[in-house]
């Protein structure tokens, strides 16, 4: 008997750690779910203790920094706007070229 199960298992090597490979891949994938569910439950406990009172404060807080990024934006824009408007009011006015720089030299003929 013993025999007929080593030529087996010998014919049959591949299938089965083929067989043993998906066993554990399964394994890791049940493990990988239970987890995931304990870790799941943890956060509704957590929002059951915490209730309502913890998500308002945490979304008003998360308020407050948007109005100030808002805040922040608008100062921005407005100082943009004025660089504009300075560099455009600038663009409007005529150009002096300074005067011709001399020659370094004269000729003979110059007087």
């Amino acid at each position: 008997m013993t025999d007929g199960q080593r030529s087996w298992f010998q014919e049959n090597h591949t299938l089965v750690m083929f067989l043993l490979a998906q066993a554990i891949a399964v394994g890791g994938a049940a493990a990988w779910f239970i987890a995931y569910s304990v870790r799941l439950e943890t956060r509704v406990t957590i929002m059951e203790t915490r209730g309502a009172e913890y998500t308002v404060d945490r979304m008003n807080k998360f308020d407050q920094r948007i109005t100030v990024s808002e805040q922040h934006i608008r100062q921005n824009e407005d100082s943009i706007k004025r660089i504009v408007d300075v560099m455009t009011r600038e663009l409007g006015k005529p150009v002096q070229l300074p005067p011709p720089p001399s020659p370094p030299y004269r000729l003979q003929s110059d007087p």
